[in-house]
């Protein structure tokens, strides 16, 4: 009765009916969605109303790199929900760029700043970019020694976005310098790109997070120190507001804790 009646009032039918099943109409998914959304921010206005000092709770919604977020960014949402029990939080993985507005996420973490004016950013922890090679590979192909030495040189590439194929650009007196590298192996996936390096096949460009570890033990050398790469800095992304829900900036601020604290 009371979905006919709401039918009646906004004149339009929200469900398709049936003798076998009930399916919402595209006047119902809009409705839908709207309606998901103004409920999420009335509960969004109960915790600003209720003071910063409430206790995060309701839908978190998260997106993360695929292979961070599985490794690094999974466990920690498991340890920040045993905290903060309140918080249910939906975890999305993907490689490829998303709208946090259109896709109703709470924010995202990326590394790399986002060219997006209807978002904040606050950056997790500093990453710089190394470019590496194994001693195996450095032992039969020599170390280059500048920047041009790496046209002559087998280069694995990590294809990411939109980025033009094969081209590594450098910070050279403040100014960028790009050099069109090549080689017989290439990758979206950065760790595939990175075992193929531990396993001699070429030269490659990783962040210090993913082979600080290899450099340690010796599996990787880094190489052209004195030309910096533009950094991989890591950043937590959301929607633009004046008053973010407790949910959130806990989040942001835990991410903070637990990540920016192993670099100390």
């Amino acid at each position: 009765m009371r979905l006919a009646a709401m039918e009646k009032r906004i004149g339009a039918r929200l469900l398709n009916r049936s003798t076998r099943r009930i399916s919402l109409t595209p006047e119902g998914e809009v409705y839908l969605q709207h309606a998901v959304r103004l409920i999420d921010e009335l509960r969004e206005l109960d915790e600003i109303v209720s003071g910063n000092g409430a206790a995060p709770r309701g839908l978190l919604r998260v997106n993360a790199p695929l292979g961070f977020g599985r490794s690094v960014i999974a466990p920690l949402v498991s340890t920040f929900t045993a905290r903060h029990p309140d918080v249910q939080v939906q975890l999305e993985v993907t490689d490829r760029p998303v709208d946090l507005i259109d896709k109703g996420f709470d924010l995202a973490v990326r590394f790399g700043e986002l060219p997006d004016n209807r978002i904040n950013a606050r950056r997790i922890m500093s990453n710089r970019r190394f470019v590496c090679a194994s001693p195996a590979y450095l032992e039969k192909h020599g170390t280059p020694k500048k920047l041009e030495d790496l046209t002559r040189h087998r280069c694995i590439i990590h294809r990411q976005n939109n980025d033009a194929y094969g081209v590594w650009r450098f910070l050279v007196d403040g100014r960028t310098e790009a050099v069109k590298v090549q080689g017989v192996l290439s990758s979206n996936d950065g760790d595939i790109v990175q075992g193929w390096a531990l396993d001699g096949r070429g030269i490659v460009i990783r962040s210090e997070w993913d082979v600080t570890k290899y450099l340690e033990s010796g599996r990787l050398r880094r190489i052209l120190p004195e030309f910096a790469l533009p950094s991989a800095d890591l950043y937590a992304y959301y929607p633009s507001k004046k008053n973010l829900p407790a949910r959130v900036r806990t989040f942001i601020n835990f991410l903070v804790e637990q990540l920016a604290g192993e670099q100390a």
